[in-house]
C-alpha cells in the first residue's frame, strides 16, 4: 500500500468518469507522534466489505494538507 508523500498536477486533457461506484473505508492512526490516514476501497460486488481491499492508500499530514488544498481549489470550498 503507498503512502503518498506528494501530488504532481497530470494536465492532460479530460477526465472520463468512471463507471463502477464503491464505497470507500477510512481509518487514522498516530504513531510515534505521526498521522496517518489510511483509504480502502473494495470491489463493487463486495457489499458488505469482507475480505481484502482492491485498493489503498495512506496520507501523511503533509499529503492530506495538499489534497485538501486541490479540493478546495477544484470544488471551490474555500470561498
Amino acid at each position: 500500500m503507498p503512502l503518498i508523500t506528494r501530488f504532481a498536477r497530470h494536465d492532460t486533457p479530460g477526465v472520463k468518469r468512471q463507471k463502477t461506484q464503491v464505497v470507500a473505508r477510512h481509518k487514522s492512526e498516530t504513531r510515534d507522534g505521526q498521522a496517518l490516514v489510511q483509504i480502502d476501497t473494495y470491489s463493487a460486488d463486495d457489499k458488505d466489505f469482507s475480505g481484502k481491499p482492491v485498493q489503498t492508500f495512506q496520507l501523511d499530514r503533509k499529503s492530506a494538507f495538499e489534497l485538501w488544498n486541490i479540493l478546495g481549489k477544484e470544488f471551490d470550498f474555500f470561498r
